[in-house]
């Protein structure tokens, strides 16, 4: 089935339970073909043009679930939203960036997913719509399951702050692929508020917002100033953020432990990305 309207794929979900929404299918179609996803019928979403642009609305700019990643790489976004435009084109070869959309990463949430990050530091909120309308759910809740989607309830946009101020999206990809992050880091400046955001990707089954270092180092920064910290604390922020999202934890009764070495190896990237990051946006 290829609805035309949002309104028309919402009634074929609450028609069809059971049934499966595709946009671009880049993870879906992986899961097909591995036999994990059966889905008893698709719903394709690519005929409704409402989902694939974007607007600026009251200082945020609301992009449609069904914006591409080569679209979101293009010049003309990264002017809007850096961070996210890296991510973007990191995401993957051009064959991948050219279907996969800002909505499947969001309802897929795979760890590696590249724009997740970028849209958890910036609190993105996500615009989801169903028999009872459109409602709106910040994306750290979608993406722990504090809030997720409802029956025949679909994501049809992101709503982003535009900040104004520098933003950076780093990552070090892994055994996966040339393309899959091992670790990926998102930082943005909110001066209006005086404050550093920061996710940390691919470490944890969602993006991972270290709170008390980005209070810590939000501390540390000359606002009326020149924007600057000094090398010392760059270090410090790296190894406090390296500390929040990759913990020295205790393994279950029953589960294989990870090598020390392995986590003692992601806990030097994120450190190490995380110093880079800070650097670049006070720079």
């Amino acid at each position: 089935m290829m609805p035309e309207t949002v309104e028309e794929a919402v009634n074929a979900l609450v028609a069809m339970p059971e049934a499966v929404p595709v946009a671009g299918g880049t993870d879906l179609m992986v899961a097909v073909n591995s036999g994990t996803l059966r889905p008893a019928a698709l719903i394709g979403l690519g005929r409704i043009a409402g989902l694939r642009g974007w607007e600026y609305r009251d200082g945020h700019a609301v992009l449609g679930a069904g914006l591409t990643l080569a679209r979101a790489g293009r010049p003309d976004f990264a002017a809007l939203i850096p961070a996210l435009a890296e991510a973007a084109r990191s995401a993957g070869p051009s064959q991948t960036r050219n279907v996969a959309t800002i909505g499947g990463n969001l309802v897929t949430a795979a760890r590696h997913g590249d724009t997740l990050p970028v849209l958890a530091a910036l609190d993105a909120v996500v615009l989801c719509t169903g028999p009872d309308g459109t409602r709106e759910v910040p994306v750290g809740h979608l993406l722990t399951g504090m809030d997720p989607l409802r029956p025949a309830e679909l994501v049809v946009a992101v709503k982003i702050p535009l900040l104004h101020a520098p933003q950076v999206f780093l990552k070090v990809s892994g055994r996966g692929g040339p393309s899959r992050a091992e670790v990926s880091v998102a930082i943005a400046l909110d001066p209006a508020r005086r404050a550093v955001r920061c996710a940390v990707g691919a470490v944890a089954p969602i993006p991972l917002r270290p709170l008390d270092a980005e209070g810590w180092v939000s501390g540390c920064i000359e606002w009326d100033g020149t924007r600057t910290i000094g090398p010392d604390a760059c270090q410090a922020f790296g190894e406090y953020v390296a500390a929040a999202c990759v913990p020295e934890t205790e393994q279950p009764p029953g589960q294989v432990a990870e090598p020390k070495s392995t986590v003692d190896h992601r806990r030097r990237t994120v450190a190490a990305l995380a110093r880079r990051a800070l650097g670049r946006v006070l720079s």
